[in-house]
């Protein structure tokens, strides 16, 4: 009985270490900062989103992004209203984009060091139900308990669907977009 109680003891322990130490690999942020920019002769738009989350595993490279579509906010209410509107990014129905991918140069980056280390994504992006592969560059930043990544890539908006070929939205609206991402993560 006595041994039974011993390896029992064991056991819970080891249970417990081992669920302890499968959730100090992931990290997730609350405080991410989206922000896309389209330049044309006519105009320039810049809209801001700052309610993303993101989640990184450092044991296996997975990347998670969840982006709110309705979130973003413009410097003009009209474009707003116009990029939440159904022949656009209908956000009704498309309430949400999402970037699912990997670390591909895992090896590369010192999750317990101080410093900035450049990282490699490789996965799919899915904006109005499109999901396209994509792959991009960014930098991590290991500091004082904390993550910190940066990105700037580009989207073809015609990709997932959303193309103009007549109108204003076709001489105003860029046909790709500049897309910055600024997460800061905390260690769950």
């Amino acid at each position: 009985m006595k041994k039974l109680s011993i390896l029992m003891i064991i056991s819970v322990v080891t249970l417990t270490l081992g669920a302890f130490k499968s959730n100090e690999s992931k990290w997730v942020s609350s405080k991410t900062h989206l922000k896309f920019f389209s330049t044309t002769p006519a105009e320039d738009i810049a809209a801001n989103n700052f309610k993303a989350v993101s989640t990184i595993d450092q044991a296996t490279g997975e990347v998670v992004f969840s982006v709110p579509m309705q979130s973003f906010e413009f410097e003009k209410a009209l474009m707003q209203k116009h990029f939440n509107q159904e022949d656009f990014l209908d956000t009704r129905n498309h309430p949400k984009a999402k970037l699912t991918g990997k670390i591909t140069n895992l090896s590369s980056i010192n999750w317990e060091k101080e410093g900035k280390y450049d990282a490699e994504i490789n996965g799919e992006l899915t904006i109005k139900g499109v999901t396209k592969p994509i792959r991009e560059k960014g930098t991590i930043t290991v500091s004082d308990n904390m993550l910190k990544v940066d990105s700037k890539f580009n989207v073809t908006l015609a990709d997932h669907g959303i193309a103009f070929e007549k109108g204003k939205p076709s001489t105003n609206v860029a046909k790709t977009v500049e897309v910055t991402v600024v997460a800061e993560y905390q260690q769950q």
